[in-house]
């Protein structure tokens, strides 16, 4: 009878809310937390540090915490939990009680490669896990069994996939070997049984490449797509379309497509395989290369007026617009938008412009919205109606996607507060989140044979401010003022069931929410 009660009691248990899978929320890389209820205009006086955490890690360079991914229930030998799952630069895996803030389990990888873990940490080759993990997302159809086991991707330093049991951190099966070691992958997606990752600044002497492993052949098969010159860029790591076509950024470069050189350039390519289907360069992208300026963000990408279309932006300043039926045009210079310079006004290249990930959105009126992370100050000419005090050190920027001659262009909408060097945004329930990463970045620029060479390196640091601002006018409605008791570097934010994460660099998981009831 016990257990008639039990089996009955967990088929009955209602899902509370929503999940956090994968770095932005989405494969499409959107940064929308659609199925928030609990954080609101109304709750918000409610919000609260309701937990901090710090685990055992070494940093590396700048390096130390990746942010939680958050599993909604898990069934485990302590009943229910929801868990927050956070990667370490030590190549291990923590498992949080997302509800106590208590470390529920740990699990060390050992390093399997042939070749030895590099040792010498550097500001753009940490060495070490510099990878998020990925969450498989739900079955959107069926009903899924209470009793099936999810399992947690993670990819270590020395290049293996590791596939973890979420309850219990226990391996499933054999680490999969999927890419050379002591490199510098960026975060994981997970599509149709298929996972992807990018890898950027040739880190331990590996190639500039997307890489794909397919989970559904028993053979693992890993291909891979190499940019020929320039690294891949975006810390939220490709984004997928709805067709499984998988899109990314590359770094300054060369620029020759006759020669299989795609540098500077939004490519998109072919689910699994990963041949090139399309792609588009900025028409000054020589220009952008003497100065260092990378197409350095995960482009988001989102459905609008029932076509699928492509946002990208980089150091430069500027933002484009691609039809992902043709993302360039026929020459692969044409996009469907092309703004204004928004920011940099040649000061300091290398150190600002657009950085990390991009963020969109809808309202219930049916607007879509684009914003993104800017470091360093607005450019003087571009103008925003609604602008919310000095932006000087950097500030998230907000657009709407209107039409204009019959084709969809991004209107400036509001400009935040100032923020230093900003985390991309998350958008749950008409606010958006904004994290001040505390991090100031000084690059010094040295002309060397014709290029610019970056000597990047920490000038100062604050402590991180988590701000919540009004997703219409970007006016600020809440911080956490002094809470935050260091920097971050290269942050993202994650929020699922009335909470937002993040880590710093002091090795801290910080939780802010709205109270349970009790």
């Amino acid at each position: 009878m016990t257990w008639v009660v039990l089996v009955a009691c967990i088929v009955a248990a209602p899902l509370r809310g929503s999940e956090w899978v994968t770095h932005s929320g989405s494969n499409q890389r959107d940064g929308w937390q659609r199925s928030e209820l609990k954080i609101s205009r109304d709750t918000l006086k409610d919000l609260r540090l309701l937990w901090k955490v710090t685990l055992d890690n070494t940093p590396r360079s700048v390096y130390s915490l990746f942010g939680p991914l958050i599993l909604e229930r898990a069934i485990t030998d302590r009943g229910f939990k929801e868990l927050a799952f956070v990667a370490t630069t030590g190549n291990d895996l923590v498992a949080v009680d997302a509800d106590l803030g208590r470390i529920f389990w740990r699990k060390h990888f050992n390093w399997q490669a042939d070749a030895p873990e590099t040792r010498q940490a550097t500001f753009l080759c940490p060495g070490g896990l510099t990878a998020w993990p990925v969450l498989p997302p739900l079955p959107t159809r069926g009903t899924p069994s209470p009793f099936a086991v999810r399992p947690v991707f993670v990819l270590t330093g020395d290049g293996a996939l590791h596939q973890v049991n979420v309850n219990t951190g226990d391996e499933m099966t054999l680490a999969m070997k999927f890419l050379p070691p002591n490199g510098k992958p960026y975060s994981l997606a997970y599509h149709d049984n298929v996972i992807y990752t990018i890898t950027g600044q040739g880190c331990g002497g590996n190639p500039n490449s997307v890489y794909a492993i397919d989970l559904g052949d028993p053979a693992k098969p890993v291909r891979s797509w190499r940019s020929g010159s320039g690294g891949l860029w975006g810390i939220a790591g490709p984004a997928i379309g709805a067709d499984g076509t998988v899109y990314a950024e590359t770094g300054d470069g060369q620029y020759d497509p006759a020669v299989n050189r795609y540098a500077n350039s939004i490519v998109a390519l072919t689910t699994k395989e990963l041949k090139l289907k399309d792609w588009y360069a900025p028409t000054n992208a020589e220009w952008l290369w003497k100065r260092d300026l990378d197409m350095n963000v995960t482009p988001v990408v989102f459905s609008y007026k029932g076509r699928e279309l492509v946002v990208g932006s980089g150091k430069e300043g500027r933002f484009f617009m691609l039809d992902a039926q043709s993302i360039g045009g026929a020459d692969h210079r044409t996009p469907l938008f092309r703004s204004d310079l928004v920011s940099n006004e040649a000061i300091d290249f290398a150190g600002a412009g657009t950085w990390g990930s991009l963020a969109s959105w809808e309202d219930p009126q049916g607007t879509r919205w684009v914003l993104a992370p800017v470091w360093g100050p607005k450019h003087p000419d571009f103008q925003f109606p609604i602008a919310n005090g000095d932006a000087s050190a950097g500030s998230i920027v907000a657009f709407k996607v209107e039409e204009r001659n019959g084709r969809p262009a991004l209107a400036p909408a509001w400009i935040s507060r100032n923020l230093i060097t900003p985390a991309p945004p998350v958008i749950a329930n008409g606010i958006v989140f904004a994290l001040s990463t505390g991090e100031w970045i000084r690059q010094a620029n040295e002309r060397e044979g014709g290029l610019y060479q970056a000597d990047v390196r920490i000038q100062k640091s604050t402590n991180a401010i988590l701000y919540a601002l009004d997703a219409a006018t970007g006016r600020e409605l809440w911080s956490s003022g002094s809470q935050v008791a260091s920097f971050t570097h290269f942050a993202a934010l994650s929020v699922a069931n009335g909470r937002v994460y993040f880590t710093t660099y002091d090795n801290t998981l910080y939780c802010f929410g709205i109270p349970m009831e009790h």
